[in-house]
């Protein structure tokens, strides 16, 4: 198709010619299609850019003026409609980006206050322990002695340690329900 067939089809379709309109867009569909594509690297929004313009030639048929080719007239129109795809995708995944940060720093804070919240509760409940239970608890729990070492340390049996410690992790677990699975994970 040359460049005065075309003119003469565009102004058929600015006269309201359905068939005019259909012979353009069978002609450069397929070539929008591809050469849209270069552009946003997704054949379904290049598809979808190139179906709008269509739609948009149309609905807009009385207001077009076209001063080049209409070949020409079609690419730029095509291009500047991906150009602003590409930069509605930026803005929107810059927007993305921020509403991730923002919900991460929600729940991090969210995380901080629960986390300070329970160590309190912990050491509340550590500090509300019978005098050798707290000590023999702090050994195990806050300096990693072994009952063995314990019971060295403090002149007593391992049993007294044993039952000591059995005694402390049952009270912290009552005192603690609440906080029952985070409990088990810091003991």
């Amino acid at each position: 198709m040359n460049q005065p067939e075309e003119s003469l089809l565009f102004i058929q379709v600015k006269q309201g010619n359905i068939k005019a309109f259909e012979a353009l867009f069978h002609r450069y569909y397929g070539f929008l299609c591809q050469f849209a594509e270069k552009y946003t690297r997704d054949s379904d929004a290049s598809e979808e850019i190139v179906q709008d313009f269509f739609v948009s030639l149309w609905e807009k048929k009385d207001e077009i003026k076209i001063d080049t080719s209409v070949k020409n007239y079609f690419f730029r129109a095509v291009k500047n409609r991906c150009l602003n795809y590409l930069q509605h995708q930026k803005t929107k995944s810059k927007y993305t980006q921020k509403v991730l940060l923002e919900e991460e720093k929600k729940h991090s804070d969210d995380d901080v206050f629960v986390e300070i919240e329970l160590s309190k509760k912990i050491e509340e409940s550590i500090n509300s322990l019978p005098e050798k239970r707290r000590e023999i608890f702090k050994l195990s729990r806050q300096e990693g002695l072994k009952y063995t070492e314990i019971a060295k340390k403090l002149n007593i049996s391992i049993k007294t340690v044993e039952t000591h410690m059995s005694l402390a992790i049952k009270s912290l677990r009552e005192k603690l329900k609440k906080y029952y699975t985070v409990f088990l994970l810091f003991f």
